[in-house]
C-alpha cells in the first residue's frame, strides 16, 4: 500500500498560534500530542543525509511524543524533539537549526503575517521549506479518532455516496469506534437518513453528529481527519471552512476536475483501511493571508496619493488606512474591474518598492496549488505546487504594460487602487467574498 500512502495530499497543516479555542474540544492537550506515531521510511529514496535515524527502536517516535510539551503543530514538535534527542547520527547545519527553531517561535506567536517584518518572514519560509522537506520523508500515523466528512450538500449522488462512508465508518467491525461529523443540512435530508442509519444500531446515535461553519472556525482542533468528496472546488471549500488550523485531507475523485483529489471513491474502504493503518505522508501546501485595509477620512483639502502613504513620505503614517477583514486562501486572489465596463487601474507593490501600475481587467495573485485555476487561464505560468513562489498575473492586460511575474515567498505584495481611479475595483478570495476595493483601498498579500 506504499503508493497508495505516499500520495495523500495535505491542505496545510503549519498552524500559526496555539491560543483557547473558543468552546473547548473534547481532546484534552495531552490525548492531542500523543495522538501521532512517526515512523522513519528507510527505503525513501528522497530522504536527506540529516533525516537519517535508526530504526531499531520503534518506540522512540511515542518516547518523543510523551516529551512533547504545548505547540501549535505538534508535527513540527515531534520532528524538532527527534533531531535534538538524536546521538550518533548527522545533525543539521547550524543554519538550518536556528532557521527551524526562529520558525516555531514564529507559529507560536498568533499574530497576522502583515505584521512580521521582512526578515521574520523570510525566516518563517525557510523554516516551513525545511519542515516540508522531512514530512516527505517519514509516515504519520495518527490515532484517528473524530472524522470530518465535506460532501456537496445540493449533490443527491454525493450524498448517497455520504451516507455510505458514515455507515462505514460507524460500522461495529471498524478497531476504533470513531465519531463521524457531517454537515448539519444532511440531518433532516432524506437521503442521507441519519434516522435510518442510527436505527441499525443504537450505539451509533452518539457518533454521529454536525458540525457547522462557526464550528470549524472556533474548534478546528476537533476534527482529527478530514474526508472529502467531490471535485477540486470541494477541497477549496474545505481550505476555507479551516481558515487557521487545517486537519489532514484526504479527496475522493467525484468532480469535474482533479488536479487536487488523488483517490478513487470505488476504493474508499481500502484508502480509509490503509491511511489510519499504516500511516500517511503529508504535503504542505502554501497559502495566502490576504488582508483589506480600507482607507480612512483625511482633510478634504488635502491631495491624496496611495504611492507615498504606502512606501512615501507618509509610510509610517498608521492612521492612513485600518484593517477589515483577512482570510487564508489555498488558490488565488483576484482584484478586478468587476461590473464596471471599463479596464480596473491598480497600484502593485513588492515590499516597499512600487513595482508598475497595472491597466487590465484584474491581476490574479496565485500559490503554487492554483497556478492551474485562473491563474492559467490568464496566460500565467504552470508551477509545481512545492515551490516556494507567488504567481502574478495581469487578466486582459492594456497593450504590453504587464506579463507574468514568478516573485518569491518571502514577500509581500500590495495591491491597491489609486485615489485618482476611474472606478472601483472588486476583490474576490479562492472565488469566495466578492469585496469591493473602493478608490484608496489596498489588499496586502
Amino acid at each position: 500500500m506504499a503508493s497508495q500512502v505516499d500520495k495523500m495530499e495535505h491542505v496545510e497543516r503549519f498552524e500559526k498560534g496555539t491560543e483557547d479555542i473558543d468552546g473547548g474540544s473534547s481532546t484534552s492537550e495531552s490525548e492531542y500530542q500523543h495522538a501521532l506515531e512517526v515512523v522513519w521510511d528507510d527505503d525513501n529514496a528522497k530522504r536527506r543525509k540529516s533525516s537519517l535515524i535508526s530504526s531499531d527502536n520503534p518506540k522512540k517516535a511515542q518516547e518523543v511524543a510523551k516529551k512533547g510539551g504545548s505547540t501549535s503543530c505538534f508535527v513540527h514538535q515531534l520532528l524538532e524533539s527527534q533531531r535534538k534527542s538524536r546521538k550518533g547520527q548527522p545533525s543539521l547545519s547550524h543554519n538550518e537549526d536556528r532557521n527551524l527553531d526562529k520558525a516555531s517561535d514564529l507559529t507560536n506567536q498568533a499574530i497576522h503575517s502583515r505584521l512580521l517584518t521582512k526578515r521574520q518572514l523570510s525566516e518563517m519560509a525557510i523554516g516551513v521549506r525545511e519542515l516540508s522537506k522531512k514530512l516527505g520523508s517519514i509516515r504519520l500515523k495518527l490515532k484517528v479518532k473524530t472524522i470530518f466528512l465535506l460532501t456537496k450538500a445540493h449533490d443527491s449522488d454525493l450524498i448517497g455516496l455520504t451516507r455510505n462512508i458514515a455507515e462505514w465508518l460507524l460500522s461495529k467491525e471498524r478497531d476504533t469506534q470513531y465519531t463521524v461529523y457531517v454537515e448539519d443540512t444532511l440531518k433532516n435530508n432524506s437521503k442521507f437518513d441519519s434516522q435510518g442509519l442510527i436505527s441499525q444500531d443504537p450505539s451509533q446515535e452518539g457518533r454521529l453528529k454536525y458540525w457547522n461553519n462557526e464550528l470549524c472556525r472556533k474548534q478546528p482542533h476537533l476534527f482529527d481527519f478530514a474526508v472529502t468528496l467531490g471535485g477540486d472546488g470541494t477541497l477549496l471549500y474545505a481550505s476555507w471552512l479551516f481558515q487557521r488550523i487545517v486537519p489532514p485531507v484526504l479527496s475522493f475523485a467525484l468532480g469535474s476536475l482533479g488536479f487536487l483529489t488523488k483517490f478513487d471513491y470505488a476504493d474508499h474502504q481500502e484508502t480509509l483501511s490503509a491511511a489510519f493503518k499504516d500511516g500517511i505522508t503529508v504535503s504542505l501546501r502554501l497559502r495566502f493571508e490576504a488582508t483589506i485595509m480600507r482607507t480612512q477620512t483625511a482633510e478634504q483639502d488635502k491631495k491624496r496619493d496611495l504611492v507615498e502613504e504606502l512606501i512615501g513620505d507618509e509610510a509610517d503614517n498608521n492612521l492612513t488606512h485600518r484593517p477589515d477583514g483577512s482570510y487564508t486562501i489555498l488558490n488565488d486572489i483576484v482584484v478586478d474591474r468587476g461590473p464596471n465596463p471599463t479596464m480596473s487601474t491598480t497600484e502593485l507593490f513588492m515590499d516597499e518598492k512600487h513595482m508598475t501600475t497595472i491597466l487590465a481587467d484584474g491581476i490574479c495573485v496565485a500559490t503554487p496549488t492554483g497556478s492551474t485555476a485562473y491563474n492559467l487561464a490568464a496566460g500565467g505560468s504552470l508551477c509545481h505546487p512545492d515551490n516556494p513562489v507567488i504567481l502574478v498575473t495581469a487578466i486582459c492586460a492594456h497593450t504590453l504594460s504587464f506579463r507574468p511575474v514568478i516573485l518569491p515567498d518571502t514577500c509581500v505584495l500590495r495591491v491597491g487602487v489609486p485615489y485618482d481611479a476611474r472606478t472601483s475595483s472588486w476583490a474576490s478570495f479562492d472565488g469566495r467574498e466578492r469585496v469591493e476595493l473602493r478608490q484608496g483601498d489596498y489588499v496586502t498579500i
